[in-house]
């Protein structure tokens, strides 16, 4: 082939360079994308490699990067080299692209994939731990390499965590943006400079490649920025001088959700915080109790009292009772209004950073569907994250009537006046 001479950021250096993680992330705009597909097609080009190109979740072709590397095929003339085929792309050495989605695999399906020698997770921000976990122990042929772009969203996000605030000591993890790329096109720069005047809280995300308080269109996006900057995800010990008051969204099948909250005059604390499926409403009360804490009241939501078959005739709050426990009915005050109650709630909120955090994280990713047919937001949408964010609209309705008394019935002294 005859040599061609090829343009590449400064930062984009290191993807020539043997690194078992090469982790790329940041804002539109950074040729972080096109980069990655040239540095892949000319390392395939000048020695046989496998490449599978991946990403969560892909459902055709036309989900993955194969468009993509076909187009930088023609820009730097290897046509003559690669045959571009319907679902994998071959070069003349032996070289071969495959794709795949990683959420459809397990981890038989997936040891396929044992003679890799690069992989390159594309929009990586989307990749769970699961996917994660089951991929990168199946890249184990000798020098093969984990190669990873994606424009962050949160900084909870498994990628994000993994690789930019925890990498491994093997990743070499570079920031790029487009001010990194000399080749930004003024298309682009006129498209950032309106973002930046107009939409300037989503800028910083879609620009500057820094990560968001909340996912898009999360309800509590507002209060949850407010919450970040003036540092209300912190550490909140347990007062043993304050009660503790369980608030809880009852589930079986679903996810059962239980704040652990105290009260000091207009501040609410969540101390605590847990989430399971399939347990026993015994079992939930014994994790409780383990916690050897001062006890308030445990509030249940107002589907608590109705009685079933299935417990002989009882309600979870006869059963709760029967445990020990004092419990109070949340007001069934619906969804809207208590949406309303909960953000002026999370204005007065602290949440411990570490044992709440499961709790945060459904707050921050708690959003309305949105129609394709209208474009226009609709009810809360019922997913994993729905049930902690459901638990924290109970504690808003309630938070007022957390108190730090023990009730006890007043008894008065016989004055001999009967």
């Amino acid at each position: 082939m005859a040599e061609t001479e090829v343009r590449f950021p400064e930062k984009l250096e290191f993807l020539f360079k043997p690194h078992r993680f090469k982790v790329c992330y940041g804002g539109r705009g950074g040729a972080k994308s096109w980069g990655y597909a040239r540095a892949l097609l000319i390392t395939g080009a000048e020695r046989k490699l496998r490449i599978l190109c991946t990403r969560e979740v892909q459902k055709s072709i036309k989900d993955s990067v194969h468009k993509l590397l076909g187009d930088q095929i023609q820009e730097l003339g290897l046509g003559q080299f690669y045959d571009v085929l319907t679902t994998e792309i071959r070069g003349k050495n032996g070289t071969e692209f495959i794709f795949a989605g990683l959420a459809d695999h397990t981890a038989e399906s997936i040891k396929s994939f044992e003679g890799i020698d690069r992989v390159w997770i594309e929009e990586a921000q989307a990749v769970s731990k699961r996917s994660w976990d089951i991929l990168i122990p199946t890249i184990r042929k000798p020098d093969s390499e984990v190669w990873i772009s994606f424009n962050p969203e949160l900084d909870s996000d498994e990628t994000y965590k993994r690789f930019v605030l925890n990498p491994p000591p093997s990743a070499v993890v570079v920031k790029i943006n487009y001010q990194d790329n000399p080749w930004f096109p003024e298309v682009l720069e006129a498209e950032r400079l309106h973002c930046k005047a107009t939409d300037p809280e989503s800028y910083e995300n879609i620009w500057e490649g820094n990560t968001k308080a909340a996912v898009d269109g999360a309800i509590y996006a507002k209060e949850i920025a407010a919450s970040m900057e003036s540092g209300r995800f912190a550490n909140v010990p347990y007062d043993h001088k304050l009660k503790v008051h369980v608030v809880c969204d009852l589930g079986f099948n679903d996810a059962m959700a239980i704040i652990l909250a105290q009260r000091q005059l207009s501040e609410i604390r969540i101390i605590d915080y847990i989430e399971d499926s399939h347990r026993t409403l015994d079992w939930y009360s014994a994790t409780l109790k383990d916690k050897k804490m001062n006890w308030g009241k445990l509030w249940l939501p107002h589907d608590a009292k109705h009685k079933t078959l299935a417990a002989a005739g009882k309600s979870t709050e006869d059963i709760m009772r029967g445990l020990g426990w004092t419990t109070e009915i949340v007001p069934d005050a619906g969804i809207e209004p208590g949406i309303k109650s909960a953000r002026m709630a999370l204005n007065q909120t602290y949440f411990d950073k570490t044992k709440s955090a499961r709790l945060i994280e459904c707050l921050k990713r708690y959003r309305r569907s949105i129609p394709t047919t209208t474009g226009e937001p609709g009810s809360p949408v019922h997913d994993e994250y729905s049930h902690g964010a459901d638990a924290y609209r109970y504690l808003s309705l309630v938070a007022d009537k957390m108190v730090n008394e023990s009730w006890q019935p007043i008894k008065y002294p016989n004055l001999g006046l009967a």
